[in-house]
């Protein structure tokens, strides 16, 4: 088996996605045998993405062992996020812009994290290293997936080499990246489709945070009032995933694409840690987290924090 397998996170989102296309598509330039896959189903938000730049979704697949010795992880590291048997296969290379956790190799290989808004921003920069010109869609997606992660460049994760990869991706693509970009993220904030289970699965990260287990859900959103007027439903659902998995915490967040504010609905034995971590009042499981768009940022590094201080 001398296929290569590229993929993001379980519950892929639109970094998850375009970064794995893109990367597949430059190892095939430089004569690897790769495929992009996916873990999960596509959002609204990649769907627009795909379908502007006329590129096909990435097959989905949930184990990767029967078809290939070697895979590539991007947009993620951590093992409870990857493939379900990625014990069973060496990982030949990261490409990442998260923490690093719960992440050993047996054997050597290329891992490449920066502190960016986007993995797409790091493989930017790949490309040229490699001397490979990206095409029009692999550069639509590419702006995409950044446009994504940045929130059209207001979240804080977001760097000023994140800004002038998307400018440069723009020029290739043939595209505004103001104009397309509020385009794409309102569609991604359509949830007038999605059932609950959807809603608290789209876009959901398991994390190891000192001794608990915790689970953060994000969906973006025009109007919060649109999914929080279902609160009772996906505090039930919630629930069963609690129960399901053994989670301490299940943090669903709600984030206002316009006024980039969130609210958060903490559900599980340890959700006063919400409390403790942003200095806030949950009533009725929920409270505002000002200025809170970036889990990766403002979410699990602060939550992770205060998890260690609680089980010291």
């Amino acid at each position: 088996m001398n296929k290569v397998l590229v993929f993001g996170h379980k519950n892929p989102d639109t970094d998850s996605i375009c970064s794995a296309i893109a990367y597949a598509e430059l190892k095939k330039k430089l004569g690897v045998d790769a495929e992009a896959v996916r873990l999960g189903e596509i959002n609204g938000e990649t769907a627009h993405a795909l379908e502007t730049f006329g590129v096909e979704a990435p097959r989905l697949v949930d184990k990767v062992s029967g078809e290939a010795a070697g895979v590539i992880l991007v947009d993620h590291n951590e093992r409870q996020q990857s493939a379900d048997d990625i014990a069973e296969v060496g990982i030949l290379e990261v490409i990442d812009h998260h923490r690093i956790a719960n992440f050993e190799t047996s054997d050597p290989l290329y891992y490449r994290a920066e502190p960016v808004g986007c993995t797409a921003t790091i493989l930017n920069k790949i490309y040229k290293e490699k001397g490979v010109a990206i095409d029009k869609a692999t550069a639509g997606l590419m702006l995409s997936a950044i446009i994504s992660d940045s929130l059209l460049f207001k979240s804080p994760t977001c760097t000023q080499e994140d800004i002038d990869a998307a400018a440069e991706l723009a020029e290739i693509a043939g595209v505004d990246a103001e104009s397309y970009g509020l385009a794409m993220l309102k569609a991604g904030a359509d949830l007038s489709d999605k059932t609950i289970a959807q809603l608290i699965s789209l876009d959901a990260k398991e994390f190891q945070m000192g001794s608990s287990k915790v689970e953060i859900a994000q969906v973006n959103a025009v109007d919060t009032n649109d999914v929080m007027a279902r609160k009772d439903e996906l505090e039930q659902a919630i629930e069963a995933v609690i129960n399901e998995k053994g989670l301490d915490l299940f943090l669903f967040v709600v984030t206002d694409i316009l006024t980039n504010d969130s609210i958060g609905l903490a559900v599980g034995r340890e959700a006063s840690a919400v409390e403790q971590a942003y200095n806030v009042a949950l009533e009725n499981n929920t409270a505002v987290l000002k200025g809170v768009v970036s889990r990766k940022k403002q979410i699990v590094p602060v939550l992770t924090e205060t998890f260690q201080k609680r089980n010291q």
